[in-house]
Formats: structure tokens, sequence, C-alpha cells
């Protein structure tokens, strides 16, 4: 439920804490401004700039998928596989229309690179 999708032609993904760890049986809590907002507007403000100047990457959009690491090693393995499953096909096989033709499903994500987390237990988890 934390994320942030921008549409482009080759995506990054981001991981960072923009909350912190949330009490037993909550994953996440408050908001950290300073070290998870930031560096979420960081990024964005990055690919503002890179997709703003045509000299930069010409005929090509940077995108985004950025998920929010609540501070929590666990929880962010949890959002780092949603990554994997974007390329993997449905699962049940390709299935079929009501009219007999295959389904038409957006093409998978490009995902180029991840960056962050911000933790090294987080980075190791994930």
């Amino acid at each position: 439920p934390h994320a942030i999708r921008l549409e482009g032609d080759l995506t990054l993904g981001g991981l960072f804490p923009v909350h912190a760890r949330g009490p037993a049986g909550v994953p996440c809590g408050p908001v950290k401004k300073e070290k998870g907002i930031h560096r979420l507007e960081a990024m964005l403000y990055a690919l503002d700039r890179v997709n703003g100047d045509p000299r930069v990457l010409p005929n090509l959009t940077l995108g985004a998928r950025i998920l929010d690491t609540c501070s929590r090693d666990t929880y962010a393995l949890e959002q780092a596989l949603s990554f994997v499953r974007s390329l993997l096909p449905p699962e049940g096989g390709e299935g079929s229309c009501a009219d007999g033709s295959a389904p038409r499903r957006p093409p998978p994500e490009r995902l180029v690179g991840v960056i962050g987390a911000s933790a090294s237990s987080v980075s190791i988890m994930v």
C-alpha cells in the first residue's frame, strides 16, 4: 500500500524508509520527514531533471516504482518481492477471454535498478 509509481520507458526502483518502524504487529509507524521523505523527494527531483532535459536521455524517459521500507527489514523484503512479481506470468496460466481470445496484458515493467535501502539490515534482507 505504500508505493509511488511513475510511468517511463525504463523503471528505477526505490526503497526508502518513509515511515518509521511501527509497534508490535503494525509494520509502519509515523512518517520520517528528514531521512525518509527527503530521500524520496530527491529521487523524484532527479528523475524530473533527467526527464526534463532532452539532451540527457533523448527519446527515453525514466519511470519509478518507489516503495516504503517502514524501516523494517522483513517488510522491505515483502515490498521488494513486488519488483520480482511484476516480471512473472500470472498465476493459473495465460487464461482466455469470454470470446476465446488471449487476454492482452501490459508488457512487463523494465526495472533496470533499485536505489536504496538506507539501512544495512534492510539492504541485506532485500
